[in-house]
């Protein structure tokens, strides 16, 4: 399944302080077949733990995940997890705002954070005889948080500021918004992880560590360590920092709703003074690879990398290469999340090339897919490529602590990790057909266009229909 791959949304930080970017995660993809030794075990209080060897250099990824996201926000209080990620910087009574931030520094290393719909997760990157160090202060702060009310205002303005800067200007994320929104009628996906602006007003103090205490326990969380360890000593130092956390006694439980089967295809368009080049966007309403325990994520994994995977693929060469009526084409699925996902679809017009005429064609070209698109060569081709893309990308020591993470706080096992490329290769013609007939149906849809609005003046304009 793809993790990290064609974009997970996530919220990422700028510096030691949490920041909503764009919704969209840098691509990291899964170690090959075998791969490292990886040893997983638990602590007495439930703290899972995973060790992920890299001997290349003498450095270690220390990450530790919580299994709750922004799709576990309570309802009216969207952005709630994204805001506590914030407040997790603003110190305990052990250490004080800016000491973690300021020794991760002083050590040469480097820190981040981040937000996703199912998970937050924590990480630090430095010299392996510090490892001890980073477990002291992230298992401190997984249950000394002190929040204080001259904290959690003024950092509620910086999200706020965010969602500002990142959104409100931003005619594409706004889009990105409203399509989600309308493909999650009922689901929280259909929230941005960052909230809605006027929820984000209200989230308090109270709030916060209501969020806090339900979910950042010991059972709730993934202790990830790669690099140049081993599991005998990072067990040790596990059990003596996070293994004196207590726990609550149970993970708390995850309850969402689940979206309803789409009977109607919708439309949203957004028209914008500042809009540089239309757009066409297209969503459908798909399995994850949870929702699909089948193997069908890996069937849509491979559709995406044969219909719109880079300049070979299907999309790009009838749209841009042989019809000429579009500057770029693709697609890519969301197959890592728990409940079910999105499978996009986008087209980019060419000079004097309507979006009406653009999706026109784009469909023309979807429904002869499963006929036209899914020759041997072309799908053995895809394979190669997007196995080969994720063994590169596994060869960095962050992006493999970020694989089995993400994986186990969704719900999966280190040895489907470990199997995906070979999951990949079992996927054949006929599932790939049945895939694209079933999921790609225009009931599944919510169609998107980002046009440049004529008056220069003009207020930003979003409809739906």
């Amino acid at each position: 399944m793809h993790l990290f791959r064609h974009g997970t949304p996530t919220l990422f930080p700028q510096g030691p302080r949490a920041s909503a970017g764009r919704a969209d995660a840098a691509p990291h993809g899964r170690s090959e077949a075998g791969g490292p030794a990886v040893t997983a075990f638990s602590l007495d209080n439930g703290l899972d733990v995973i060790v992920v060897p890299d001997h290349r250099a003498p450095v270690v990824t220390h990450m530790i995940w919580y299994r709750n996201g922004s799709a576990d926000d309570p309802l009216g209080q969207s952005g709630i997890a994204h805001f506590l990620e914030h407040l997790m910087f603003k110190g305990t009574e052990t250490h004080p705002v800016g000491a973690f931030s300021k020794t991760v520094s002083g050590l040469g290393g480097q820190e981040n954070a981040f937000t996703s719909y199912d998970y937050t997760a924590y990480f630090q990157r430095v010299a392996r005889d510090h490892l001890g160090t980073m477990m002291e202060f992230e298992a401190d702060r997984m249950s000394g948080l002190v929040l204080d009310e001259a904290v959690v205002a003024p950092e509620r303005d910086v999200v706020l500021e965010e969602r500002r800067m990142r959104v409100e200007t931003d005619p594409s994320a706004q889009l990105s918004e409203a399509m989600a929104a309308s493909l999650f009628v009922h689901h929280p996906y259909g929230i941005p992880i960052i909230g809605w602006m006027h929820e984000i007003e209200s989230l308090s103090r109270e709030h916060a560590l209501a969020y806090y205490k339900r979910f950042y326990t010991p059972e709730n969380a993934i202790l990830v360590v790669a690099g140049d360890v081993a599991p005998d000593a990072v067990r040790r130092l596990a059990e003596a920092t996070y293994g004196r956390v207590a726990p609550q006694g149970a993970r708390p439980v995850r309850v969402r709703p689940r979206e309803p089967e789409p009977r109607a295809l919708r439309r949203v368009a957004v028209a914008d003074p500042k809009v540089e080049q239309p757009t066409l966007q297209r969503l459908y309403l798909t399995p994850s690879c949870i929702t699909a325990r089948d193997g069908g994520c890996h069937d849509l994994e491979l559709l995406a990398e044969v219909l719109g995977g880079g300049s070979t693929s299907y999309l790009y060469r009838k749209l841009v290469l042989e019809q000429g009526i579009a500057v770029n084409a693709g697609a890519w699925y969301m197959g890592s999340a728990i409940d079910d996902t999105r499978f996009s679809v986008y087209a980019v017009p060419a000079e004097g090339i309507s979006l009406e005429q653009l999706e026109d064609a784009v469909d023309t070209v979807l429904r002869r897919a499963p006929a036209e698109a899914l020759g041997a060569e072309a799908i053995e081709r895809a394979k190669t490529r997007l196995v080969a893309e994720t063994v590169y990308s596994s060869d960095s020591q962050s992006s493999l602590a970020r694989i089995y993470g993400s994986a186990l706080a969704i719900g999966e096992t280190v040895e489907e990790v470990r199997r995906w490329p070979t999951d990949i290769e079992a996927v054949t013609r006929d599932r790939l057909s049945t895939a694209a007939e079933r999921w790609l149906a225009p009931a599944r849809s919510v169609t998107g266009y980002l046009t440049k609005a004529k008056d220069a003046d003009a207020p930003v304009a979003i409809a739906a229909e």
